[in-house]
C-alpha cells in the first residue's frame, strides 16, 4: 500500500488520500434518531493531526432533543482538537471512543480525496452537517445570534479552544444559581468573562446579569483571589431598531445598558468583538 507523497501523486490534482467520519447526536439509541453534528478528517499515513469540526448551529439538535447539553458538545470539540494535537495519529480511533459521550456516535471511516484537511472539512460540513437551504430554518436572532458571532470572532483569533466556556456562576455565588457565563479567560491575574445579552426581547437579561454581578465579583475574589472584569456583549442599537424614530425602544435599550454599567459591567456591542478577540489573542500570547 502506497502512502504519503506517492499516494497523493496517484490521487490526481494534488489531492490527499484521507478518511472521514461523521459524528452524530443520538438522544435515544433505542429510537435511533440522530442529527449529524460534526466531522473528523485525517490523512492516511500522515502524522498531521486530524481535523475536527462541530456545527455552529444547534437548532436541529434542539428540535430533536430540547434538553440537549450543547455546551457539553462544544466542550467535546475542543477536547478532541487538543487530544489530536497531543497524541499520535495511530491512536485516532481510541481517542474518539474515549472522548465521545453516550449520546454521540461516529460512523465507519470512509475514503475521501481532499486538497487540504481544512478545505476537506469545510466541504464535508456543507455536504453532511450544516442545514440545507431547503430546510428554511429561521435566522439566528437575539442571544443565539450574539453567541454565534462571539464564537466566530474568538475562533478567527485562534483562542476559542483556550477559553473557559459555560462558566457556572454557582462556583462563585451559591449552589442553585442557574446562571452560566458564556466564556472567559485569565490574563495577568485578572479574570475576564464575556456574556451575550440580547436587549431585543426586553431588559430582563440585562437585569439578571446586573443582579448577579456583585455576587460573581465577590466570589471570584474569594475563590480565585482575582479581580473580575465582566463584559456584556449586546446588539448595536440601530440593529434592533432603537433609534430616535422609535423612542420607546431606544429608551428601553438605554435602560438596559445603563443598568448593567451601574453594576460595573462593561457593555460592548457585537461590532467590538473583533477587537475583543484580538485582545484575547495578545493576552493569551497566541
Amino acid at each position: 500500500m502506497k502512502r504519503g507523497a506517492d499516494a497523493r501523486r496517484e490521487s490526481g490534482a494534488g489531492r490527499r488520500n484521507c478518511e472521514f467520519q461523521l459524528l452524530r447526536y443520538v438522544p435515544d439509541p433505542v429510537r435511533n434518531e440522530y442529527v449529524h453534528i460534526g466531522v473528523v478528517l485525517h490523512e492516511q499515513g500522515s502524522a498531521e493531526p486530524a481535523e475536527v469540526r462541530f456545527t455552529r448551529d444547534w437548532r436541529r439538535v434542539r428540535c430533536l432533543d430540547p434538553e440537549a447539553d450543547t455546551a457539553l458538545l462544544e466542550g467535546m470539540e475542543s477536547e478532541l482538537r487538543r487530544r489530536f494535537k497531543e497524541e499520535p495519529q495511530g491512536k485516532l480511533m481510541a481517542l474518539l471512543e474515549e472522548s465521545l459521550s453516550l449520546n454521540v456516535q461516529m460512523t465507519a471511516p470512509k475514503g475521501y480525496l481532499a486538497e487540504s484537511l481544512p478545505a476537506g472539512v469545510e466541504e464535508l460540513m456543507r455536504l453532511y452537517v450544516e442545514p440545507l437551504r431547503r430546510e428554511r430554518l429561521p435566522k439566528l436572532r437575539g442571544r443565539a445570534a450574539i453567541q454565534a458571532l462571539m464564537r466566530g470572532e474568538f475562533e478567527r483569533a485562534g483562542v476559542w479552544d483556550l477559553l473557559r466556556k459555560q462558566i457556572a456562576a454557582s462556583d462563585y455565588t451559591r449552589p442553585g444559581d442557574p446562571l452560566r457565563i458564556d466564556a472567559g479567560y485569565r490574563p495577568n491575574g485578572i479574570i475576564k468573562m464575556f456574556h451575550a445579552v440580547s436587549l431585543e426581547p426586553g431588559v430582563e437579561m440585562a437585569k439578571v446579569l446586573a443582579f448577579s454581578s456583585a455576587g460573581l465579583r465577590a466570589g471570584v475574589e474569594r475563590v480565585e483571589g482575582s479581580t473580575l472584569e465582566l463584559t456584556a456583549i449586546i446588539e448595536p442599537a440601530a440593529k434592533m431598531g432603537a433609534t430616535d424614530d422609535e423612542p420607546e425602544r431606544l429608551e428601553m435599550y438605554r435602560f438596559g445598558v445603563e443598568t448593567m454599567e451601574e453594576h460595573q459591567i462593561r457593555v460592548l456591542t457585537t461590532s467590538d468583538m473583533t477587537r475583543v478577540a484580538e485582545t484575547a489573542r495578545r493576552e493569551l500570547r497566541i
